[in-house]
């Protein structure tokens, strides 16, 4: 039977072919969820709302823009940008970035970007929450197979950043980005940290006198 929105399991891989992920992602119950499709599986995340994973979403994303401000870095960040191989992937990652020559590679009005047509992002992160083993196991070996540069999971539950570089069909832990060259995982660990029980202001501002 082809899976259909009320029998699909959410956050669980499901097996089918691309036509029937298509109409399961595209219902309207689903247009607040994310969807992943790789190897004929896909799976639909509901978008997270809690403070917890969107205040980790938040330092990230600000720790990257300032850094990359203050070193002269092109970069182009997205928010929940859904990428697209018709037939064979599709991808939703909470953070990526376009870095250097690739800063302005997507055109103002793209939708979904199609990756026939525009490279991949160099950099893609998920924020997880809920979500450790897949962002490590399944969603790891779809990266892997999009040969995006570098794979960031930022564990909400043990306050931490795993940097992965990605080449020749694997991936390797990295304590330094290299498609942001300089940036040690560790001040992001730190960030991390210190958002608990500090305000971003606060937070912004050690990362401030870090990146300088």
């Amino acid at each position: 039977m082809v899976p259909t929105p009320t029998t699909s399991k959410i956050n669980t891989w499901v097996s089918a072919n691309w036509d029937e992920y298509l109409e399961n992602i595209n219902n309207p119950i689903y247009e607040k969820a994310k969807g992943y499709y790789h190897r004929r599986k896909y799976r639909i995340e509901m978008t997270p709302i809690g403070n917890d994973h969107s205040q980790a979403h938040s330092i990230i994303n600000h720790a990257i823009y300032l850094y990359a401000t203050l070193k002269g870095i092109p970069l182009n960040g997205k928010d929940n940008c859904s990428y697209r191989k018709p037939e064979i992937f599709e991808i939703q990652p909470d953070l990526s970035c376009y870095i250097k020559d690739n800063a302005n590679t997507i055109p103002w009005g793209t939708g979904i970007v199609d990756l026939s047509q525009y490279p991949a992002p160099d950099l893609v992160i998920e924020v997880s929450n809920s979500s450790l083993s897949d962002d490590l196991g399944q969603k790891r070996l779809l990266y892997e197979d999009l040969e995006i540069a570098e794979y960031w999971i930022v564990d909400v539950q043990n306050v931490r950043v795993i940097a992965f570089k990605i080449e020749n069909e694997g991936s390797k832990r990295i304590q330094e980005s290299q498609v942001l060259p300089g940036l040690e995982i560790k001040i992001l660990n730190e960030a991390l940290q210190r958002s608990r029980n500090s305000n971003h202001t606060e937070v912004s501002s050690r990362l401030l006198q870090q990146f300088q």
